[in-house]
């Protein structure tokens, strides 16, 4: 995670203008690579299949999944 860090710090002083929020998605999922040990390819497989059981109404309450969001 660190080598994530120093490269967002980098890239900020070398004055591109990434957005931010895409910037937070890479980080985001180069954390969920690191904590599976997957690569960032199945990742982003991961993160698409979530959207389409969400949009085909698939994903029930019951089925034992995580919730998409949380708050605490």
């Amino acid at each position: 995670m660190a080598g994530v860090l120093e490269q967002l710090i980098r890239s900020q002083n070398k004055g591109e203008h990434r957005d931010l929020k895409a910037m937070e998605l890479e980080a985001a999922k180069e954390i969920l690579a690191e904590v599976f040990r997957v690569r960032l390819s199945e990742v982003d497989e991961m993160i698409q299949s979530r959207f389409e059981d969400e949009d085909t109404g698939s994903m029930g309450s019951d089925d034992g999944l995580w919730p998409q969001e949380f708050w605490i």
